[in-house]
C-alpha cells in the first residue's frame, strides 16, 4: 500500500494561489509520487471559503488573526480551511504533507508577520499547525529531501 501524502494544490498546478496563479514543481520525486498514487490536494484557502484571486492574507504576529491587506480579518476561514484539510487528511489516511512555504495557511517554521511588508516571523501557518498536532509530518516544499528520507524510513 502506497502511504498518502497531503500536498498544497497550488505545487501541483492548480491555480489557487491568491493572485489566481500557482507554485507548480517541477520536480522528479513530486512526478514519481503523483505516479505512484500517493498525492492528496488540498488548499486550505479555497477550503475556508475563501475565493481565487483574492486579497493577500497574512497572520499578524502574536493575536492569532489573519487579515487581508485591505484589513478584513479573514480568520474563520483559515481555521476553516485548517479544519477541512484536517479532515481530508484523516478520510485518505495520510502520514505526511508537503506545504507551501511562507503561506499563512501551510508555512512551515517561517511566516509573514502581518504588515505586508515582507517581514518574516518564525511562526507557522493555521494547517500546518492543525496537521503538526494530529501527528502528521510537515515538510515545505523547500524539504524534499528530507520529506523522502522521512517517507523512506516510515513506509508502511
Amino acid at each position: 500500500m502506497n502511504t498518502k501524502i497531503l500536498i498544497s494544490a497550488c505545487l501541483m498546478g492548480e491555480n489557487v494561489k491568491y493572485d489566481g496563479g500557482n507554485n507548480l514543481l517541477h520536480v522528479k520525486i513530486i512526478e514519481q509520487w503523483k505516479k505512484e498514487g500517493r498525492l492528496v490536494l488540498a488548499c486550505p484557502e479555497v477550503l475556508g471559503g475563501l475565493s481565487t484571486p483574492r486579497p493577500p492574507c497574512e497572520v499578524v504576529c502574536g493575536s492569532g488573526r489573519v487579515v487581508n491587506c485591505e484589513g478584513e480579518d479573514v480568520t474563520k476561514a483559515f481555521i476553516k480551511g485548517s479544519d477541512e484539510t484536517l479532515k481530508i487528511a484523516h478520510e485518505n489516511g495520510v502520514v505526511m504533507a508537503i506545504l507551501k512555504a511562507r503561506s499563512p495557511s501551510c508555512g512551515k517554521n517561517i511566516i509573514y508577520d502581518g504588515t505586508f511588508s515582507h517581514t518574516h516571523v518564525h511562526d507557522s501557518g493555521f494547517t500546518c499547525k492543525a496537521l503538526h498536532k494530529a501527528g502528521i509530518v510537515v515538510f515545505s516544499e523547500e524539504e524534499l529531501e528530507e520529506a523522502e528520507a522521512f517517507l523512506k524510513l516510515h513506509e508502511v
